[in-house]
């Protein structure tokens, strides 16, 4: 299918951009990588008056990467953050989860912010964001906000950001003291959806042993699944069995079937995962924790 008829715009300032969306409002969609975008523009399921493409703005194509975390502007691609070490040196479970979306050509020009904004339930980086309790910066003609992950994503597809605001950089803590994370996935084939996906943060006490574990989750519902962990498995060592918190996410889960995997089939996914995900997030908390 082809594209409906559409609008075309290109500004040349962020001021421009801000007022394009102020001006058309739902009527308009913004263009950085299109990976996304354009598919639904293809198969009509978008169908913008205006598209407003904003590949000039290339103040927004940045990674910065300090002792706070990690900021990501809206234009940076996907492989450009994967490749930059000082991101996998500051929050390396931004790279664990990149390596995971779609293929190098996808990478090469979808970009980072745009995926968390298009909130696909089964997209990686709405979940990383999610785990790590990160934020997103967003601008208006009336100004400059900030939304938390937590209070981000509304449903498939949707977020809670208003129709004339325009992403300006995704934003993902450093990770605290005795911290490790771990990233695990299994779909059909390498670069399709996963079937099943979890992002783990595990947090260690001076003695190593598990003071906080968060996990994230995708494919799993209709927005990306937070769940804290830390209770069946607080105080235990960090190279103990933690299968209790494995457990725990396969009973509060509630996945759905589909003509991919049944939701019993998903259920049992996340337990594995979550455990690998867990025990692998521990051990590195606890190699942090030697340095």
């Amino acid at each position: 299918m082809k594209p409906p008829a559409f609008r075309y715009s290109r500004p040349s300032s962020l001021a421009e951009a801000v007022q394009l969306l102020a001006e058309h409002g739902s009527q308009a969609k913004v263009l950085a990588g299109g990976q996304s975008l354009v598919p639904l523009l293809s198969m009509r399921l978008a169908e913008p008056g205006r598209l407003i493409d904003i590949n000039s703005l290339a103040e927004l194509d940045y990674r910065r990467a300090d002792s706070d975390g990690v900021r990501i502007g809206a234009l940076a691609r996907h492989s450009a953050v994967l490749a930059d070490p000082a991101v996998a040196a500051s929050q390396p479970l931004l790279a664990a989860a990149l390596r995971h979306v779609a293929h190098p050509t996808i990478r090469n020009r979808g970009t980072s912010v745009g995926s968390i904004v298009h909130a696909d339930p089964a997209a990686e980086l709405p979940a990383v964001l999610s785990v790590l309790a990160g934020s997103v910066s967003a601008v208006s003609a009336g100004g400059r906000r900030t939304v938390p992950a937590a209070e981000l994503f509304a449903g498939p597809l949707e977020t809670t950001l208003r129709p004339d605001e325009l992403v300006l950089e995704a934003f993902f803590p450093a990770l605290p003291q005795r911290s490790g994370t771990a990233f695990a996935e299994l779909s059909r084939r390498h670069g399709d959806y996963a079937l099943c996906g979890v992002a783990v943060l595990v947090t260690l006490d001076e003695d190593l042993r598990i003071a906080a574990a968060r996990a994230g989750y995708l494919s799993m519902a209709a927005t990306p699944q937070v769940l804290e962990l830390t209770g069946p498995i607080a105080g235990r060592p960090y190279d103990a069995d933690l299968g209790a918190a494995a457990e725990f996410a396969a009973a509060a889960l509630e996945p759905e079937g589909d003509i991919h995997a049944s939701a019993e089939y998903r259920r049992q996914l996340a337990r594995v995962l979550t455990g690998r995900a867990l025990a692998e997030a521990a051990g590195r908390a606890a190699g942090s924790a030697g340095e």
